[in-house]
């Protein structure tokens, strides 16, 4: 499939809350893959940086932030102004990513974000315990409107490239070590086979394994964030707990590990942030690198997802989490706001494609443990690859925006399946819309672990026994 051509039509009201980096990179792939009357089309952000954007296309704006005051107030008219149903594209942050989908559903319109997101304050709240501001914390709270309100229309939830693709990724992943393991196995249909499929491949964990390279003309200015994407995005979720599923292989937790008391058990934290904790991992381009275990939704997802149960006891779950090498200048905005005690710089800047000279966002994961020892398949997008295919990005918010393009398409062909995550959608189809825009998309094999080259400077504390215990991964 060529980046030409239309998916769909769809003719309802589409109101996009934020544009941002991710939402002036989606507008272009909407208008070149759904057929939509613009008169119906409606924009919400609180900045209007890159209006003429939409001006120049014709499209509403409204130059405002929607607040926990006012968004039933804005959106119920713009989402029920027909005619047939809306559709809620939330790119935004600082609103509510549960209170918005409960809304669409009310409406009976179809909804799709990135993130499970809180209305602000929440990250910083220390009236909370690092359980209650945590990703998981998050994600109960999604499912818990699922449960209250189950069925209906469709609404996705953390639909980007991570969270979101690499949960594509996972399942493709499994089927091509599978396949190289000779193990013969249908396709999997549900939940439960697929958790069976990789129990039996004898995956032990996953990483999220992430290095930009793309490279800035200028360097780093001091006192400022610099980033290839949302840096409000990235500094939230760097300030909460780390966060990982957690595998039945690992036989301890590691220092300041803590379980949470509700929900489904399929993850931990640590008592210190994501961007302050750094995990060893693996990529093709990078080969063994370090990376921050910063928390993201899918961690918690993907080991919930996978889980085995026989007799309502788990018997298999795979650890699961991000191990993200960001660009250098993004390396070097955490240093710098770590030496201030994790206080952000007053002035940032996201790297436009006219920013970058070169580089690829290597993103894709890795999964470990097995007979074959480790497989990283991903996506090796190249910002001169970016610019050939779509404007207004860099490789990063390609491989985000892609995603948010291919779940609309899916949920459009799937519109009554109610509140569903990534991980419950047809990964084959999604991938389909999106690989046209993800530069080669490749599998590789790697004898890397943890122990390697391990204690030949200093005598370390490692488990010999189990390369792939997260007490080997984690770089205290």
């Amino acid at each position: 499939m060529t980046q030409s051509g239309v998916h769909l039509d769809f003719h309802g009201p589409i109101v996009m809350v934020g544009f941002g980096s991710i939402g002036k990179g989606t507008l272009p792939l909407l208008e070149r893959h759904i057929a939509f009357d613009r008169s119906k089309f409606v924009v919400i952000a609180p900045d209007d940086a890159d209006r003429q954007l939409l001006d120049e296309r014709q499209i509403r704006f409204l130059h405002l932030a929607l607040t926990k005051d006012n968004y039933r107030q804005i959106l119920t008219p713009l989402l029920t102004s027909g005619p047939g149903r809306g559709m809620m594209v939330n790119l935004s942050v600082d609103t509510s990513s549960v209170d918005m989908m409960a809304l669409a559903k009310e409406l009976d319109a179809f909804y799709i974000d990135t993130v499970v997101e809180p209305w602000p304050g929440l990250y910083t709240n220390r009236a909370l315990s690092p359980s209650q501001r945590s990703n998981y914390a998050l994600r109960e709270s999604l499912l818990e409107l699922r449960r209250r309100m189950p069925g209906g229309v469709t609404a996705v939830s953390c639909c980007g490239a991570n969270p979101g693709m690499v949960s594509w990724m996972v399942k493709q992943a499994l089927i091509d070590i599978a396949a190289d393991l000779g193990i013969a196995a249908e396709r999997p249909q549900s939940r439960e086979a697929w958790a069976r499929l990789m129990h039996r491949a004898g995956v032990k964990g996953i990483h999220i394994a992430e290095r930009d390279t793309q490279r800035a003309r200028e360097p780093k200015p001091r006192g400022k964030f610099v980033n290839t994407w949302s840096v409000e995005g990235f500094v939230s979720e760097g300030l909460q707990p780390a966060e990982l599923g957690w595998g039945t292989h690992e036989k301890s937790l590691p220092p300041g590990g803590n379980t949470h008391a509700f929900g489904c058990e399929a993850a931990i934290y640590l008592t210190r942030p994501g961007a302050g904790t750094r995990v060893r991992s693996w990529t093709p381009t990078a080969q063994a690198q370090h990376g921050f275990l910063v928390t993201h939704n899918e961690s918690i997802s993907i080991a919930d997802y996978f889980t085995l149960r026989e007799d309502g006891k788990v018997v298999y779950r795979p650890t699961c989490h991000y191990a993200y090498h960001p660009c250098d200048d993004a390396v070097l905005s955490l240093h710098e706001m770590a030496g201030a005690q994790w206080r952000r710089q007053e002035t940032w800047h996201i790297l436009s494609e006219h920013d970058i000279v070169d580089g690829i966002d290597e993103l894709g994961v890795l999964l470990y443990g097995h007979a074959k020892n480790a497989y990283w398949y991903g996506s090796q997008l190249s910002i001169e690859e970016t610019r050939q295919l779509a404007p207004y990005q860099n490789a990063t918010g390609l491989q985000v925006t892609s995603a948010v393009l291919a779940g609309i398409v899916w949920m459009l062909e799937n519109p009554e399946r109610g509140i569903v995550e990534a991980d419950e959608m047809d990964f084959r189809r999604c991938l389909e819309v999106q690989r046209p825009y993800l530069g080669p998309v490749v599998g590789h094999y790697t004898d890397w672990t943890p122990l390697a080259g391990r204690g030949e400077l200093f005598p370390e504390d490692v488990d010999q026994s189990d390369p792939w215990q997260f007490k080997n991964v984690l770089v205290s």
